[in-house]
């Protein structure tokens, strides 16, 4: 799925109103996440906290109906990409740290973690875990060969 330059300004601005709703403050909201819900027959992208209350939604007309099999990994991907390229703005939330940015279906069961703001922490996901357990053997086994 190549996201159209109107389905990332809309993403971008979903993130500018979450921060709008929280802004920065002296003493932040204490929210643990921030639940992305995505329709796959809507294509509705709806932005709630941790009480189930909606934050803001905007329609992805990309999105609506979209029957393809990977949609949400599709769908987690470029919001990763949006959220990472928009980290000033989300890390600038008035919202306690460390919080979360978790993508939900449209029946609020739980597809990924996209992003973690707490200042140092770094995002492990997908291609980067692939082959993290080789990887790891690989290296026990160089340092076991020098013992």
């Amino acid at each position: 799925m190549k996201a159209s330059e109107q389905t990332i300004q809309q993403i971008e601005r979903t993130v500018r109103k979450i921060g709008q709703k929280f802004p920065s403050t002296e003493t932040p909201t204490l929210l643990t996440d921030i639940h992305l819900r995505v329709s796959q027959d809507s294509g509705e992208l709806l932005a709630f906290d941790d009480d189930d209350a909606e934050i803001t939604r905007c329609v992805v007309e990309e999105w609506i109906e979209n029957k393809d099999d990977d949609f949400y990994e599709k769908v987690a991907t470029l919001l990763r990409q949006v959220l990472k390229r928009q980290n000033k703005v989300i890390d600038s939330y008035g919202i306690l740290k460390p919080f979360h940015i978790v993508l939900e279906d449209d029946e609020k069961e739980s597809i990924a973690e996209l992003y973690i703001a707490d200042g140092d922490t770094v995002i492990i996901t997908g291609a980067l875990m692939e082959n993290l357990d080789q990887d790891l053997d690989s290296f026990f086994e160089d340092l076991m060969k020098d013992v």
